[in-house]
């Protein structure tokens, strides 16, 4: 089990936790702004009767560490405890040593840092397999087992945390900008993901099929797959490639296809998600990170 941990998994959950609790202290705390998930729940608490979010962290993650354990095995678990511990030591330390921004006469500045740093951190962390215990466990098995967006899950826990938290010590103007922070920080997740996956897929159709897929091979050194298909008005079959390149390859991609052929058909579309040799895989098949 030790050698699935990478220490590279390791340094990435605790730099997102410093993130997400710089942000957290700096424009959630320091500006009274509410958040979701637990750590909202921590905010209402510290809030309403002084209780530390370091220290109250920890205490209500621990039916999130016995969920994880049990339903993300040994090694998410370990990274999701490195993440958990990592949010509270760093909260502490930024307790202890912050300094003072003031941005109490803009909260939509407040709500938008507040959004890109929670969202940053908690996207380094989700990417490197680890979570920051709490809510973030349950939006990684609703990715896991459902594909759900892992920050459009969040947003609907945070929606019912933030209501307690403006019956509780929020008005009505803080409130709304917190959903604006918690939105904003969704959509960073989101983007953090799904941009480590920046790729695009091509089709292309072509009567030098062969040569295209061979310079393609050995120029770009991508995986090829030739797909039949059958042209509606020509009613002839028709060879079709298919790889998929790095977001920055599409110029070179094309460069080469129309040396080989200036009538080639290219259709490049927009990849969500890929996992493979040459994105999360190196040449061994061994995870890249």
């Amino acid at each position: 089990m030790l050698k699935q941990i990478k220490v590279i998994n390791i340094i990435a959950i605790m730099l997102g936790a410093a993130i997400f609790s710089f942000g957290f202290v700096h424009f959630n705390m320091q500006n009274q702004l509410g958040e979701g998930g637990l750590s909202g729940i921590t905010l209402i608490l510290y809030f309403t009767l002084g209780w530390d979010p370091a220290f109250m962290n920890l205490l209500l993650n621990i039916p999130m560490f016995i969920i994880g354990y049990r339903l993300l095995g040994k090694k998410s678990f370990i990274y999701t405890l490195v993440g958990t511990l990592s949010v509270s030591v760093f909260l502490k330390i930024f307790q202890k040593y912050q300094f003072t921004i003031h941005l109490e006469d803009d909260l939509l500045l407040v709500a938008l840092f507040a959004g890109v740093f929670v969202g940053l951190g908690l996207g380094i962390v989700f990417r490197f397999g680890g979570t920051t215990g709490g809510v973030d466990i349950l939006a990684r098995l609703g990715h896991k087992y459902f594909g759900w967006s892992m920050g459009k899950t969040m947003f609907i826990f945070d929606a019912i945390v933030i209501t307690l938290s403006w019956i509780t010590f929020l008005d009505a103007r803080s409130m709304m900008y917190t959903l604006v922070a918690v939105f904003v920080g969704a959509r960073v997740i989101d983007f953090v993901q799904e941009g480590a996956y920046a790729a695009r897929g091509a089709l292309i159709i072509s009567e030098k099929s062969s040569a295209i897929a061979d310079m393609i091979a050995l120029r770009m050194e991508r995986g090829i797959t030739i797909l039949e298909g059958h042209g509606h008005f020509t009613k002839q079959q028709k060879e079709v490639i298919y790889c998929v390149i790095g977001r920055n390859e599409v110029v070179r991609l094309k460069s080469i296809v129309y040396d080989v052929d200036p009538h080639a058909f290219v259709s490049i579309i927009e990849v969500r998600d890929v996992a493979g040799e040459g994105f999360t895989l190196d040449d061994q098949k061994q995870p890249l990170h």
